[in-house]
């Protein structure tokens, strides 16, 4: 069984360039099925290794991630030839780095932020949607879950509000 993709668009990306690596979300979105998911489990490490940081610190490295997210998914996008490919999963990486700032510590809390941006990243209410179809290059790759993981935030905040 082969759990790896062999889409013809991503044979034109490779591991060793930074720009794809980086773009594949460290080779997740390799995957054959549920690449998007894959690409948010990649992104837990990186949630790992940020959480200790101060919210400043926290906060400037995500928001680096999205404004380095607009040139590596256009980047990918345009090596594949192929917009917003499966396979580009950085704008997952950058969107369960938004819903965890602030987070409660845990892995309770990791997971239900999880949860949340899977769940807004596949649903994609208004204007998630709207943006989704009407915005191109790498600022429209990015934009959906970028929005996906503020709608995360609100929702993990306010249940970090009343629970934790």
């Amino acid at each position: 069984m082969n759990f790896l993709s062999k889409d013809e668009a991503l044979s034109r990306l490779s591991l060793t360039n930074p720009v794809h690596f980086l773009a594949l979300g460290f080779g997740s979105g390799m995957m054959a099925k549920a690449p998007g998911t894959f690409g948010t489990l990649a992104a837990i490490p990186l949630y790992l290794l940020m959480a200790p940081l101060s919210i400043q610190w926290y906060i400037g490295l995500t928001l680096l991630s999205v404004i380095a997210g607009f040139y590596i998914c256009d980047k990918a996008a345009k090596d594949m030839g192929v917009h917003d490919h499966g396979a580009i999963v950085w704008d997952e990486v950058a969107g369960l780095l938004i819903t965890m700032i602030a987070a409660p510590t845990g892995w309770l809390w990791l997971v239900i932020g999880f949860a949340l941006f899977r769940f807004f990243d596949i649903i994609k209410p208004w204007p998630i949607r709207w943006l989704d179809a009407k915005v191109k290059g790498g600022f429209g790759i990015m934009i959906d879950d970028v929005l996906a993981g503020i709608f995360s935030f609100a929702c993990l905040q306010g249940l970090a509000y009343y629970f934790a």
